[in-house]
């Protein structure tokens, strides 16, 4: 019996492919339900250094879509979670997790320079501006994970530079915000065209300190993370492909 791990992927893409991955450096800020699943595969694809980002705890309302989110985890950093998981997947890897929020007063402690990658799955604007802003600026490859949520429709998930995302009122912000600084293309993304489902009526005595939540589903974020990690571990082992758009 082969006990190498990697068995599988090496019969896919080769011994010099598995080794790319392994010497690799990747960035996953954000652990929701689109990060988590980036992570995941980015592991379980022998990626060697990880660093996780996510100043958040884990709530049971995150366990509809977040894979870190178990009845056991409640409470924890999910940075701290996804460290455990990630050590039970790859126990080779080197992973920093920190639970941090980033914004223009923190971003310079993260030890990213343009050997490495990054997936962005920041669900608020500001702190997700300020990332990308300061990504494109390195010249540090980075896939960015538009909205997610109020939709259903796996079909309409696409991958386009910033430029050419449509149809994502997250996106729209986003670029609008980009372009103040200069930036209008160069970021490659994952996002929706499905109109966003309308949200229903806010119920005034749910938890969620005054703010309504927005709806989301098991299977939408988890396809933004995963389809983000292929564009990751596709440009790591030079199979990155051109879309025209």
């Amino acid at each position: 019996m082969n006990n190498d791990q990697f068995h599988r992927t090496r019969l896919l893409l080769g011994d010099a492919a598995v080794d790319r991955l392994r010497r690799a450096a990747v960035a996953v800020i954000g652990l929701g339900g689109v990060g988590s699943y980036a992570a995941e595969a980015l592991a379980r694809a022998g990626v060697g250094r990880l660093l996780l980002v996510d100043a958040d705890t884990v709530d049971v309302t995150n366990i509809n879509r977040q894979l870190y989110a178990l009845h056991t985890t409640v409470g924890r950093d999910k940075a701290d979670v996804a460290r455990e998981r990630i050590a039970q997947i790859n126990p080779a890897a080197q992973v920093d997790a920190r639970p941090l929020f980033v914004d223009a007063d923190t971003i310079n402690t993260l030890p990213l320079d343009d050997s490495w990658h990054v997936v962005d799955a920041i669900d608020t604007v500001h702190a997700k501006t300020c990332l990308l802003r300061q990504l494109h600026g390195q010249g540090i490859p980075c896939v960015s994970s538009m909205g997610a949520a109020r939709r259903c429709d796996p079909t309409r998930i696409q991958s386009a530079d910033i430029a050419h995302t449509r149809g994502c009122p997250l996106a729209r912000e986003v670029r609008r915000i980009l372009r103040q600084d200069g930036i209008t293309s160069g970021i490659l993304c994952v996002f929706s065209d499905e109109p966003p489902l309308p949200t229903p009526p806010h119920d005034e005595n749910a938890p969620c300190g005054g703010k309504a939540p927005v709806g989301s589903i098991a299977h939408l974020p988890g396809l933004f993370g995963l389809t983000a990690a292929g564009h990751i571990i596709n440009s790591i082992v030079g199979m990155a492909r051109t879309r025209n758009t």
